[in-house]
């Protein structure tokens, strides 16, 4: 077995581990000191089929591949960068995401990313290890680019803030917690625009850095508050940049996993119990942080004291606030659904997916039809890669709130694409609904009929996305007015036969 010098002299062990309930467990190999947790996940990241799966050599994969071409860019020795990243992961202080564990070489429509384990940053003696951090930030940034080169937007970012919070005795609601977030965020996001300017300068694309927020000047940390300001102000210097986005917290996967991180992103812990009923490690650090064993915290939990105490919604939405005016971040999910993730295991984000923006300059198509003899106009608009990322759809004869209803539902439809749903469900969802107009389609070759503008929309992207031709639907009604006579329509949308423009075409005037 080949495995980097960086692993040796690390007790390894086998251990039997399935990605899934519903597959078979293979061996894997990894640490000694990593849980059954972490083995799954790797499980999850081995190749298709895979019989067994060594840490050591899935890593090789992707280390291997970035060390090569940071040497051939003239960035570093392939030996000092390989040795870089292999340390990251063999302590748990950094890893990429799944996509790049499965497929270092090609990549697809996702967001590239690599997770910074906050808490592996900490030591007993001199607290946070900033400059670890910040050099492993320019590392984790130079990585993503050199694996996925084409790549004009890849995402550096942190998970289990509220661990790192726990260790440095913070009550993560209090004003320093945010303050030393801030400062997190403008370190790490500094340095990896750094690390995009170094591609930019050697032969990449040169793109001018957004203007973003310094981070306020806490008194908690001041070496941590000194070097986060010392990267806003390189950052802000900076004249290119190879990527319009190089740092962001997107939702976790089986790197957070693998990492052992406690929380997500920049979510609290909302227990300081695991689902076993032992302290949480955040919990633990907390209390040796402040002095407390734990007979002591239960003590002072008996006498009414709150020596754990766990952060609400509103905190949480106090430290977004905070950070989102240094690192693009996923939204506050809503009350409902923040209770309903509370005990959400690490590898399912409760954040939903980070949008990705269309280009400024983008393809599409146009396709103008009527159906049922009610003209339309159908624009599409893509990303580089050819993918779906946009629909417009523009009435003429209809009313305002017609043409505002199918306004709202065309930007509804959009908004889900640049989330990463897929096209499939909406195809499934909408062709078949029936309402006004309906009827035959004149101008486009593929449809003949549609029993709804909807409807014909969905049956047009279906040919036109996915080569997909639909069964023609069941006759119908000519189309009358504005309006189609239908038994039980689906929708509240069609006008009874007797309008009142009828009515008064029946009216005589009698002098």
């Amino acid at each position: 077995m080949r495995t980097s010098k960086a692993w040796h002299g690390i007790r390894l062990r086998w251990v039997e581990a399935a990605p899934d309930p519903e597959s078979s467990p293979i061996p894997v190999l990894l640490p000694a000191s990593w849980d059954d947790e972490a083995a799954e996940a790797i499980a999850a990241l081995a190749a298709h089929g895979a019989r067994r799966v060594s840490l050591p050599e899935r890593a090789d994969g992707w280390i291997g591949r970035a060390a090569e071409r940071a040497q051939a860019a003239g960035l570093a020795s392939e030996a000092e960068f390989a040795a870089a990243l292999h340390m990251l992961l063999i302590r748990r202080r950094g890893a990429p995401g799944a996509t790049i564990w499965r497929n270092p070489e090609v990549g697809g429509a996702d967001l590239p990313r690599f997770v910074l384990n906050l808490p592996a940053f900490h030591d007993a003696e001199m607290g946070f290890d900033h400059a670890a951090f910040g050099a492993a930030a320019e590392t984790a940034a130079l990585t993503l680019a050199l694996l996925r080169p084409q790549a004009r937007r890849v995402a550096v970012g942190f998970a289990d803030l509220d661990g790192l919070l726990a260790l440095l005795g913070l009550d993560y609601a209090s004003n320093e917690a945010r303050e030393v977030a801030a400062a997190i965020a403008a370190l790490l996001r500094g340095r990896a625009e750094c690390a995009s300017a170094r591609l930019s300068d050697a032969a990449g694309p040169q793109i001018l850095p957004d203007v973003w927020s310094p981070p306020p000047l806490g008194e908690s940390l001041p070496a941590l508050a000194e070097a986060a300001t010392d990267a806003f102000h390189a950052a802000a210097g900076l004249p290119n940049c190879a990527h319009d986005l190089v740092a962001a917290l997107t939702p976790a996967d089986e790197a957070e996993i693998l990492l052992g991180v406690g929380t997500t992103g920049c979510a609290p812990a909302f227990a300081r119990v695991t689902s076993k009923g032992a302290l949480t490690a955040a919990a633990r650090g907390l209390l040796a942080a402040r002095g407390l064993s734990a007979e002591a915290a239960l003590a002072a939990m008996l006498a009414g004291e709150t020596p754990l105490p766990v952060a609400g919604i509103d905190a949480h939405a106090a430290m977004h606030a905070t950070l989102a005016a240094i690192l693009p971040l996923p939204p506050v999910p809503a009350a409902g659904a923040r209770r309903r993730a509370e005990a959400a295991p690490a590898s399912v984000s409760p954040l939903p997916a980070t949008p990705v923006d269309l280009p400024r300059r983008r393809s599409g198509t146009m396709q103008k039809v009527a159906v049922g003899g009610h003209r339309l106009y159908l624009q599409t608009a893509e990303y580089e890669d050819g993918k779906l990322g946009e629909i417009g759809i523009t009435l003429q004869r209809e009313t305002p709130a017609y043409r505002a209803l199918m306004d709202a539902f065309a930007m509804a439809v959009s908004i889900g694409l640049q989330h990463g749903v897929p096209l499939e469900p909406f195809i499934e969802a909408f062709v078949g609904t029936r309402f006004g107009a309906a009827g035959t389609v004149e101008g486009d070759p593929d449809v003949r009929s549609a029993t709804s503008i909807i409807d014909y929309v969905f049956r047009h992207l279906a040919h036109a996305e996915l080569g997909r031709s639909l069964p023609e639907p069941e006759e119908m009604p000519a189309a009358h007015g504005h309006g189609v006579t239908d038994a039980a329509p689906t929708l509240p949308l069609d006008w009874p036969e007797d309008t009142p423009e009828a009515r008064r075409r029946r009216i005589r005037l009698v002098a």
